[in-house]
């Protein structure tokens, strides 16, 4: 009944299509703008403190944008490269 299971099945395609890997790059863009974002903000005398490393960027805006990207990345693995479009 199956004797072909085990010849010629395999399929040579990728495992992801054209609009996974374009929201893998996105999501790339976005975990790569927010770890710039958060970069910075010491001071050039190491005697004296500075408070921009506590300003909103670094605290509340690049973390956001991190995580933000790493669930497009799950929406890209997830998303389904065999799906018709309407």
């Amino acid at each position: 009944m199956s004797e072909n299971k085990g010849k010629g099945s395999f399929n040579t395609g990728f495992v992801f299509g054209k609009r996974n890997y374009m929201f893998m790059f996105i999501g790339l863009a976005v975990i790569a703008i927010g770890f710039i974002l958060m970069s910075g903000g010491g001071s050039d005398n190491p005697n004296e403190f500075s408070d921009a490393i506590y300003s909103f960027r670094r605290i509340r805006l690049a973390p956001a944008l991190v995580l933000i990207g790493f669930g497009i990345e799950a929406y890209a693995i997830l998303l389904n490269p065999n799906k018709k479009e309407e």
